[in-house]
């Protein structure tokens, strides 16, 4: 599985989630909501420290910044990658599942 940040959220994430030292942001399902693929969960984002959490699934660091996804949020993230764009409208992340190859 990969994460995938557009240019636009990287900057997004850049200016509205300043991170403390061991810091790191980790996506997540949670219940309530819709995505592209899911009806009744949404994403969740929070900050998260990745040398305490077991098992990550997937990450990627971009600009000394870690975002990941833990193991135990497979059953929402299993066969698709995640990318992340900001919506025009709401400028605000725009959430992506795109299959695996």
């Amino acid at each position: 599985m990969e994460i995938n940040l557009s240019e636009q959220a990287i900057k997004w994430f850049e200016n509205d989630f300043p991170l403390n030292e061991g810091e790191a942001i980790r996506f997540f399902g949670k219940t309530y909501g819709k995505t592209e693929v899911h009806e009744g969960f949404s994403l969740g984002m929070e900050l998260a420290d990745p040398e305490k959490t077991e098992n990550i699934l997937a990450s990627t660091e971009i600009n000394k910044r870690i975002y990941f996804i833990s193991s135990e949020d497979d059953w929402f993230f299993n066969g698709y990658n995640l990318a992340i764009s900001i919506d025009d409208v709401h400028k605000e992340p725009h959430y992506h599942f795109n299959p695996k190859d």
